[in-house]
């Protein structure tokens, strides 16, 4: 094989190459918006509700908590000390 036929050959690997590297480009991209970006916006959405709801019930249960304590005050200051001897004993051990 002369040098003319191997460095042709050589360029047709490489062209080869690189249409089949633009081909692959190609797919990933379309998969990426056909599939992978629709679904990463449905998780950001499924996310952002949840955190929502979440965010709703931590406030829902202060106002719980503090319609209790406004109308429970020494049951509140009982409660209160008891959690905190309790926790003392604990972290004592």
């Amino acid at each position: 094989m002369s040098y003319k036929q191997v460095s042709d050959t050589a360029e047709s690997y490489v062209h080869d190459a690189a249409d089949e590297l633009a081909r692959l480009r190609s797919q990933v991209e379309t998969l990426m918006n056909e599939r992978v970006t629709p679904m990463l916006g449905s998780v950001a959405n499924s996310a952002e509700q949840a955190a929502k709801a979440a965010t709703d019930e931590v406030r829902h249960q202060a106002a719980r908590l503090t319609d209790t304590v406004q109308e429970k005050p020494l049951t509140a200051i009982g409660l209160a000390a008891l959690a905190g001897f309790v926790l003392a004993s604990v972290l004592r051990r």
